[in-house]
């Protein structure tokens, strides 16, 4: 894909359904009695193979991909069978964390593997609080990483408190949808809250969840009941555009139904401290989730400091924010970021090579960046390293380069984002 520097932006548009929650809405509903309508289901590669997971375990899924509605037909806690084959994940590390919490309880033995990227990431972080419920979950290579081989059990697991050394929604989900199939409650402490769409949908669909501060708890075996889910524009997509509407001079976008569950809304607080023009409009709550009209302008932004507690609710959309702070006045630095190691790629240095091959100062530091703005970029050739939230980063930074710019694997956006260079193009003006 070649992207050629843009002059102006304006109009309105609607990103695609949120990512985690399309994920969970197929998993919980395929775990609850009676019909789970999803409607707004992103229909990207990482949520149909969850649906792919799921139908092979024997759920009657129809994915109306015209509507982007989704009818799950769940069979309650107990109603999966065992598949057939491996189940696989594709690219989908959500899909191999979250069915790793479920299959622990169930009473067939299943194996998960996926493509060349989820076989390198680790999965050593749910493999060991699960073993510590007494789940036989084991990598068949060894070394904490796919493919997973999960032995039934015909007894309960066993529910502990645990306190999980990174904030990482993968990790409290994987732990609390195993506690569903345990003795009795399981709790998990974070060290900041990670974001929450587990304990809302699962609260929402008839689970006992309780909030404490930084932990999470479950009561075991619950009745969960079908419901219908919206599923809000996921925030994560919108934030390329949110980058090029406060970036593209004389801009303005209007990006709808967008969910700004507060651990998530880390993006939105970032453009705020670089003292961006944003703001929310038609703000309004589904059952589960708060949904808002996002509107940017042209801004000349500065640079901050992203660290702490914001990481868990804008992990994502680092690769994005160190392009926006290219642009901006004065140095950014980007900490306590170590987990983009860990993603599709090793965000940290993809970003800073990428970057640097357009002429950006900046520093790779051991948890994250530094980036001294306001030298403008070049175009040049970008190897997206088949990550998607590299590839659309590196999209928005051709927008504002110098020549042209071009993204090899740039088909790599189907993971979460299918036609997102045609809306992107759809917002260029002159």
């Amino acid at each position: 894909m070649v992207i050629k520097n843009a002059k102006q932006l304006k109009g309105e548009l609607e990103v695609p359904g949120d990512k985690s929650i399309s994920h969970r809405a197929v998993m919980f509903g395929s775990l609850s009695e009676g019909i789970t309508e999803i409607t707004h289901f992103l229909q990207g590669a990482d949520c149909l193979s969850t649906i792919s997971c799921f139908s092979d375990m024997g759920i009657e899924i129809v994915n109306q991909t015209a509507s982007n509605k989704v009818i799950v037909r769940g069979k309650g806690l107990r109603g999966l069978k065992r598949p057939s084959g491996v189940l696989d994940v594709g690219n989908s590390g959500t899909t191999m964390r979250l069915m790793s919490g479920i299959l622990s309880g169930q009473s067939f033995d299943s194996v998960m593997t996926g493509d060349e990227s989820i076989q390198r990431r680790p999965m050593d972080r749910v493999i060991a609080p699960l073993s510590q419920m007494e789940a036989d979950i084991k990598s068949l290579t060894g070394d904490g990483r796919a493919p997973l081989k999960i032995r039934g059990k015909e007894t309960s697991l066993k529910g502990i408190l645990y306190e999980s050394p990174v904030a990482s929604a993968q990790i409290k989900s994987a732990i609390l949808l195993a506690g569903l199939y345990a003795d009795r409650p399981t709790s998990v402490t974070e060290p900041y809250v990670s974001r929450n769409h587990t304990e809302l949908m699962l609260k929402r669909l008839g689970a006992e969840i309780i909030i404490n501060n930084t932990t999470a708890s479950i009561l075991p075996e619950p009745k969960l009941k079908g419901d219908k889910i919206e599923v809000p524009g996921d925030i994560s997509s919108a934030a390329y555009f949110i980058a090029a509407g406060l970036l593209v001079p004389n801009s303005e976008l209007v990006i709808k139904n967008v969910g700004i569950n507060p651990t998530r809304d880390g993006i939105i607080k970032v453009c705020e401290q670089m003292g961006a023009d944003i703001s929310l409009d038609n703000i309004r709550n589904t059952d589960t989730e708060a949904i808002a009209d996002i509107i940017v302008r042209s801004t000349s932004l500065k640079g901050t400091i992203v660290g702490g507690e914001l990481i868990p609710t804008l992990i994502d959309e680092i690769p994005v924010i160190a392009v926006m702070a290219c642009f901006a006045k004065g140095t950014t630095i980007i900490k306590d970021a170590a987990e983009l190691k860990v993603k599709e790629s090793n965000r940290i240095d993809v970003m800073v090579q990428n970057l640097t091959l357009m002429g950006a100062n900046v520093t790779a530091t051991e948890d994250g960046m530094i980036i001294e703005g306001g030298n403008g970029l070049k175009g040049t050739s970008i190897e997206s390293k088949a990550d998607h939230r590299i590839a659309m980063s590196f999209a928005i930074a051709g927008l504002l380069s110098e020549g042209d710019t071009e993204i090899l694997g740039a088909e790599c956006v189907n993971i979460s984002y299918p036609n997102f260079y045609a809306d992107l193009n759809g917002l260029i003006q002159g």
